[in-house]
């Protein structure tokens, strides 16, 4: 076990952990940060994305003791007042529908639209591509993130 202090949503959190343990695990069982969701464990569904440093990653694969002093951001760390322009253009298309995907696809969206304010679809799609919706509204989520970046 390691004591670990963190920046998590601009917070300073302390965790005692095994360094190998993934900030999946680390945020859902010692923060309670449960937004951020368990899907696949082989970073391939997106599902647990968060930022670190504003870039995108799979949570389910980074271990506790790469992140130093790196700031980490959870969806709950999106927006306090869940106003950012990705979380309200969610709602305005209509984008969930069972949801569990959801919190992965706006981080991966949000980190998206920080590297590149006016994507084209292809870059969208590309970008997209590694968050996985069990219901198929990727439609949906195309047309947020155009909406999202007008914003």
């Amino acid at each position: 076990m390691a004591t670990y202090n963190l920046k998590i949503n601009g917070k300073i959190r302390q965790v005692n952990v095994d360094p190998a343990t993934p900030m999946l695990w680390v945020l859902r069982d010692h923060l309670d940060l449960t937004g951020t969701k368990y899907g696949c464990g082989i970073a391939q569904c997106g599902a647990c994305t968060v930022h670190l440093e504003g870039t995108a990653v799979r949570s389910c694969q980074l271990p506790v003791s790469v992140v130093g002093k790196q700031a980490i951001t959870t969806i709950e760390g999106l927006s306090t007042k869940g106003d950012h322009p990705v979380q309200k253009a969610w709602l305005e298309h209509d984008v969930a529908q069972c949801g569990y995907c959801q919190a992965g696809q706006m981080m991966t969206a949000a980190s998206l639209l920080k590297s590149n304010p006016n994507p084209s679809d292809e870059e969208i799609e590309a970008q997209m591509s590694g968050n996985i919706c069990r219901c198929g509204t990727y439609l949906r989520i195309k047309e947020a993130v155009k909406s999202a970046a007008k914003k």
